[in-house]
């Protein structure tokens, strides 16, 4: 793995700006994928508006999941058979304010469901077995890679500029919950792919999004095959984004 040998220390240079010439790729990439939170709004209700027409489906789905709202209320039938989604709308310019539109989802009892019917026990049987199959977690998969790499322990959380008690705490509770920095930093000190990335942040219940520069600046470095951390963090610094292993 070429990654595993130690390159030369370098220090970040702290006067790094975007227009730097070094970063043009970088600066390009950014401009062809960064979305903000209003263009994802805008691609929710009008999707041509997106310039990006490639992202313009993804973007519209994103939107409209994070405009959507479960709310599940207890009525006099049952405590389960009325589900309403809201979506913030805007009423008339005239009212100058907004409203909400309640769609209620079809309604169906627990015995009827194929997932809960039944009797109370066969029901939480069937609870017990879907939470017993639960996937590897994210301390799991981190422990895994380090061995397939054939990595030390140490040797990966200092290229990851993660501090030992950290990772202590990750490879002793295989339920630790990290910080979506420390996932990455953990990505690129293993020098995974884009897909593998992408399903080690899943596991610890994170994802990229092109709504964050952070994200995207990560993804270009990965993409590009360039793991090293300095680089990395030169970027994220010149961009006025927090640092890696930090």
């Amino acid at each position: 793995m070429s990654g595993s040998r130690r390159s030369k220390k370098k220090n970040i240079n702290y006067n790094a700006s975007p227009e730097d010439t070094k970063f043009a790729a970088l600066s390009k990439y950014l401009s062809d994928n960064y979305v903000s939170i209003d263009e994802m709004k805008l691609a929710a209700a009008a999707p041509a508006a997106i310039p990006h027409s490639e992202m313009r489906e993804e973007l519209c789905e994103e939107a409209r999941e994070e405009a959507r709202v479960e709310v599940c209320e207890p009525s006099a039938d049952s405590a389960f058979n009325i589900c309403e989604t809201k979506i913030p709308v805007k009423r008339a310019a005239a009212r100058n304010s907004k409203s909400r539109v309640y769609m209620q989802t079809p309604a169906y009892d627990l015995d009827e469901s194929p997932f809960f019917g039944g009797s109370a026990a066969v029901r939480l049987d069937s609870l017990k077995e879907a939470v017993g199959q639960i996937d590897e977690s994210f301390s799991e998969m981190l422990l895994r890679l380090i061995d397939q790499r054939g990595m030390k322990d140490s040797e990966c959380y200092k290229k990851a500029n993660i501090d030992r008690k950290l990772f202590s705490k990750i490879r002793s509770d295989k339920n630790y919950r990290p910080s979506k920095p420390t996932v990455l930093s953990f990505a690129i000190a293993l020098e995974l792919n884009l897909e593998q990335t992408k399903e080690m942040l899943m596991k610890a219940g994170f994802a990229l999004s092109h709504s964050s520069k952070f994200d995207i600046i990560i993804e270009y470095f990965i993409v590009s095959g360039n793991y090293d951390m300095f680089d990395i963090n030169e970027a994220l610094y010149a961009f006025d984004q927090p640092l890696l292993g930090q």
